[in-house]
């Protein structure tokens, strides 16, 4: 899958080249040990070099490539490394959520509400990158929610990879067939339901249950990682 135009608006190119190099390391399409060359990939997009070598920066820093002086290797990403990731998303979440347990959440809800829906209707039409974009979208709207600084800067230094993770594991989703999607789609309807209770041991409860629930998927979607 190809990441769609309303996921990298406002992108600069170097960042939508990363955002395609990210997304085939991961998948597995650009192997571990493979060497990725500026003239390479400049020819392959019909751009320059500069916003190629943005695009491999930025994927340095995030420990998928390591740079050399002809080139990048590609260092992949583990499943474990997968996991550890699931760990951070898990903390920020949670976090996050309790924050919100004594808040007027009405808004949020009311906000959370339509993404479901839109879910819903991606769900209907089959549109698995739709449906990713909006699965997103509910877990940063309640990280946004929370209003916490440091916790939103976490977020964002992790949010490309969960994005290329999360496009991945829906595609996976997909393919099992329209029960499982009903499931994750009640997912987060018991997410929000647990955030409009404002019982904050009925919201970790939840929350537990969509990472354990979504640790699973994640197995089945990447066994080889």
């Amino acid at each position: 899958m190809h990441y769609p135009a309303v996921w990298l608006q406002g992108a600069s190119l170097g960042e939508s080249i990363a955002c395609e190099l990210r997304q085939r390391i991961i998948n597995g399409t650009v192997k571990s040990g493979e060497i990725l060359t500026e003239n390479r990939i400049a020819a392959e997009f019909g751009t320059s070099r500069s916003p190629v070598r943005e695009a491999m920066k930025a994927l340095a820093a995030e420990g998928l490539i390591r740079l050399e002086r002809m080139g990048a290797v590609v260092l992949g990403l583990s499943l474990q490394e997968i996991e550890e990731l699931y760990d951070v998303r898990y903390l920020i979440e949670t976090f996050a959520q309790q924050r919100l347990a004594e808040a007027d959440t009405a808004i949020l809800i009311d906000s959370l509400r339509k993404i479901i829906d839109r879910m819903e209707l991606a769900a209907k039409h089959h549109d698995k990158v739709e449906f990713s974009y909006q699965d997103l979208a509910f877990h940063e709207t309640i990280i946004r929610e929370a209003k916490h600084s440091r916790i939103l800067h976490l977020w964002n230094s992790i949010r490309p990879i969960v994005m290329a993770v999360m496009l991945i594991t829906t595609e996976e989703m997909f393919s099992l067939g329209e029960d499982n999607i009903i499931r994750v789609i009640k997912k987060h309807n018991k997410l929000m339901d647990a955030l409009q209770s404002g019982d904050a041991a009925g919201i970790h409860h939840e929350v537990e249950e969509y990472f354990a629930d979504s640790r699973n998927t994640l197995h089945l979607s990447l066994p080889d990682t």
